[in-house]
């Protein structure tokens, strides 16, 4: 299994990677770890809720397009 990527980031980040890793006293991979975490779960609470919200305005028809063309023998 290939663990490595090839990752681009900006000077800026790589600079708040180190003062962050000394000020928390936590390796660098470790705080991409939480980080990359924090950001999957949020990322899947929107997805629910996206799709939640799709399911919910896919159910909304009024009386009539309800019925609408129905036959009932």
């Amino acid at each position: 299994m290939e663990n490595r990527l090839d990752i681009h980031l900006t000077e800026e980040t790589i600079d708040d990677l180190r003062a962050f890793s000394v000020l928390l006293k936590k390796d660098i991979s470790l705080i991409l770890e939480e980080a990359l975490s924090l950001y999957f779960e949020e990322a899947q609470k929107a997805l629910i809720e996206k799709g939640i919200e799709e399911d919910a305005s896919m159910t909304h028809l009024d009386y009539d397009e309800f019925w609408d063309g129905l036959e009932l023998d």
